[in-house]
């Protein structure tokens, strides 16, 4: 019987603006901008692209089906059409909670950078925004990662625990259109600079030099397509969970074009915001993860009006970290909510109780416990992405797609889509890609991102 207490989205509109953002985080505003740097530019983003169609469009579609139609959490859904398919949901509860632990870090960092950029406008003498060495002594901190992280997060609680329509919904109607006014404005501001013209070549002039060698081209297309995954949110149970608090007059079809339409267009907008920037100022548009937090760093300081614009860059990438972060814990307090028939105000304080306990070793990954590598090497931080980003996610994914696909038969998304009334015109395109092409680009996503780097790893003498 349907939990009456669970909560729906008020409107379609409300929705949307949710699931974006949702998709709309940190992958896109940080991600996005410096793969494509490493990944020659318009060739990442045609690939991205291409996977968004042939694989982001169908995942999203069967986890919303699959949520409206069973109206609980990710692992009552997938047990409600199949008592031993549990654990598919469970994989996406388990990956929410890794990803939250860490991803309430790198939000603190955000949110501290964007506090110092108003210290920095009214000359408070925060320290100064700009160079490599604030950032390190940041991070490296004891104290201070630990309690922008356990701010980050209780804002993250705080509107989760007001509900899905009064907390989440309300909130991302107002943050979304705010991310995007001042996203506009940090794209003005880039490419009217001296020399912005060659960031904008290096997206969109048709270049596909990297395809000149197959490793390369194995490496670029693993990459877009692990990016295109976690932008979209797929695998980690928040599509499926929103998509249980819809009602049945929704058009997922439609929804699960716009989503993604939407998204990728933000992911675009930010490589506007930044390409341009880093190029007019002579910088490495493949920095890495350090071209928001160090490279914008030295564009910002260098620009008339910088504090400003880092204060309005800042913020934006918050409000696109929180409107993801709401969704991750919102997954697992409604899978205690609906399995568990907790409260949701109990529900709330412990989960992000829990995951602040998880997340001290993250934020404390690059600084007293930088030496801890408990996986293939890598770093706290990189091993919790490793488990969740590319192992989870994509096993979620996978297991999804063999199971709709092969298992229990297309129909049963097909049948939940077409049931609101507003038809299922790509029905046959669904039904041949979640069963032929999409487990196949999935599967390319868990052997490229986490078997074949254990493979190598341990090949090379745990080297």
């Amino acid at each position: 019987m349907e939990n009456k207490q669970r909560g729906q989205f008020g409107s379609s509109f409300g929705f949307i603006m949710a699931a974006v953002g949702s998709a709309v985080g940190l992958g896109n505003l940080w991600g996005f901008p410096y793969k494509m740097g490493k990944g020659g530019g318009f060739a990442f983003l045609f690939l991205y692209l291409f996977f968004v169609v042939t694989v982001g469009f169908i995942v999203m579609l069967g986890e919303l089906a699959i949520g409206r139609k069973a109206k609980m959490d990710a692992v009552g859904s997938y047990k409600s059409i199949d008592k031993k398919a549990g654990f598919i949901g469970g994989f996406g509860v388990f990956a929410a909670f890794v990803i939250l632990s860490f991803y309430s870090v790198l939000g603190g960092w955000v949110l501290k950078y964007a506090i110092t950029f108003i210290g920095e406008m009214f000359g408070a003498g925060f320290g100064g925004a700009a160079g490599a060495d604030y950032f390190v002594a940041f991070i490296t901190g004891t104290v201070e990662p630990i309690i922008w992280f356990a701010i980050f997060l209780g804002l993250s609680a705080f509107i989760v625990l007001a509900g899905v329509e009064k907390g989440i919904e309300k909130y991302s109607k107002i943050m979304m259109p705010a991310l995007f006014v001042m996203l506009i404005v940090i794209i003005i501001r880039s490419v009217t600079l001296p020399g912005a013209v060659e960031g904008l070549k290096f997206m969109f002039k048709p270049d596909f030099s990297v395809f000149s060698s197959f490793d390369s081209t194995v490496a670029v297309a693993g990459t877009a397509l692990a990016q295109m995954f976690f932008s979209l949110s797929l695998g980690m149970g928040a599509m499926l969970t929103y998509g249980s608090y819809l009602g049945k007059d929704e058009n997922l079809q439609r929804s699960a074009l716009i989503i993604p339409i939407l998204d990728t267009i933000i992911a675009i907008l930010a490589g506007c915001a930044i390409m341009p920037a880093v190029f007019a100022f002579g910088l490495d548009p493949s920095a890495g993860p350090g071209l928001m937090f160090i490279t914008l760093k030295e564009v910002f300081a260098s620009m008339p009006m910088g504090s400003l614009f880092g204060f309005l860059f800042f913020t934006l990438v918050f409000f696109a970290a929180i409107t993801s972060s709401i969704s991750l814990l919102e997954v697992i307090c409604a899978y205690f909510i609906d399995s568990r028939k907790m409260q949701r105000k109990n529900v709330t304080a412990m989960a992000a109780l829990a995951v602040f306990i998880l997340g001290i070793p993250v934020a404390l990954s690059q600084g007293m416990l930088s030496g801890v590598r408990p996986i293939l090497g890598m770093d706290i931080l990189d091993s919790f992405d490793f488990i969740a980003e590319y192992t989870l996610m994509p096993l979620g994914a996978l297991m999804m797609c063999l199971f709709v696909g092969w298992k229990w038969g297309s129909k049963i998304v097909t049948d939940e889509v077409a049931s609101s009334g507003h038809g299922f015109a790509l029905k046959g395109y669904f039904s041949f890609m979640v069963k032929y092409v999409t487990p196949l680009f999935v599967a390319f996503v868990l052997y490229n991102s986490c078997i074949s780097p254990i493979i190598k790893y341990f090949a090379g003498g745990g080297q």
